[in-house]
């Protein structure tokens, strides 16, 4: 029986391109990759829809260090869509012995994307995945050159489809009928496309050569500050926040309280200067209900010990929230 690995990013079209596959009678497993800026949430739910057993593939290391310099460069953000379709197109490629698998399918539409899915760029991912013999595009293949499965008959051409461009007017009437209720905007879930994500992962970078799992996940919180070191001073916004940010920290950073006033957790990752927790303590002030004071006591210490330090500072200023903001 022919069989077929469909890379699912948890968005409609590949959900639709597997399901387009499934109705020729061809057997298809799902393959969707967890990285440090996109997980396998959307893509669990979408496969549950149409039947489609998924196997979750963590390359998060390998493609973090691609997308601190990708060969062909990055989009509007970090994100570095060309090399990170290769990238996955060719883990994809090495899997298909191990699951006896005859070619690979991809969700890409020609034209939908004008920087990633234009003809050259499309030609790029399946030349730079090693498996371009192997790589099917089924809601577009009729606007493309036939592939060796189509020529050989293991897919039937005609029963393809020739979507091309933007409007996803097709895509939206083949989930009703296929009953697709439940799918995300077109945007998508990767970080690297969100603007002030990017600002920061660049600032990260720029200042830590190799970065760990939490430095890249608590970029995702709160307001981010730094005076020019290694060391960086983020604040919450919300509670939910709060609770987020302190999954990741530990006893080497620092948390700034105000006494007798509630307001955001401020806390230092990584060694502390005397400018850093004098510019900390302000922005804890600044973020209080204290802030219209002319000046406030802040208590710190080690995240998870007691708070056994204190200054007292002037509030932050607005200028100088900007001059050391990140993003």
């Amino acid at each position: 029986m022919t069989r077929a690995l469909a890379l699912i990013s948890g968005g409609l079209d590949s959900t639709l391109a597997a399901k387009l596959i499934m109705e020729q009678g061809i057997e298809v497993i799902g393959i969707c990759f967890k990285s440090y800026f996109f997980g396998p949430t959307n893509a669990i739910r979408m496969a549950k829809q149409i039947n489609l057993p998924l196997e979750v593939i963590d390359f998060s290391e390998e493609h973090f260090n691609m997308t601190k310099d990708p060969k062909h460069g990055h989009g509007k953000n970090m994100n570095p869509c060309i090399d990170c379709h290769a990238m996955m197109m060719r883990y994809a490629g090495e899997l298909l012995d191990k699951y006896k698998a005859d070619f690979m399918i991809t969700g890409e539409v020609l034209n939908q994307r004008p920087m990633s899915q234009n003809k050259a760029s499309l030609n790029i991912v399946k030349k730079e995945s090693g498996f371009a013999d192997k790589i099917l595009r089924p809601l577009c293949a009729k606007v493309l050159p036939p592939t060796e499965m189509e020529l050989n008959g293991l897919v039937d051409r005609e029963k393809l489809l020739d979507i091309s461009g933007r409007s996803r007017k097709i895509q939206m009437e083949l989930a009703e009928k296929w009953g697709i209720v439940d799918y995300p905007s077109p945007a998508g879930g990767c970080k690297l496309t969100e603007p002030n994500f990017a600002i920061r992962l660049r600032d990260l970078v720029k200042y830590i050569d190799k970065p760990s799992e939490r430095d890249i996940q608590i970029l995702r919180i709160g307001r981010h500050f730094r005076l020019g070191g290694k060391s960086k001073i983020i604040s919450t916004r919300t509670a939910e926040e709060a609770l987020e940010i302190k999954k990741y920290l530990n006893s080497l950073d620092t948390a700034f309280l105000i006494k007798e006033f509630a307001g955001s957790m401020v806390v230092i990752i990584g060694e502390a200067t005397k400018e850093d927790i004098t510019f900390a303590a302000k922005v804890a002030a600044r973020y209080s209900k204290g802030k219209d004071e002319k000046s406030l006591k802040v208590i710190y210490g080690n995240y998870g010990s007691n708070y056994n330090k204190s200054i007292e500072v002037e509030p932050a200023t607005e200028e100088e929230l900007k001059e050391f903001i990140i993003g």
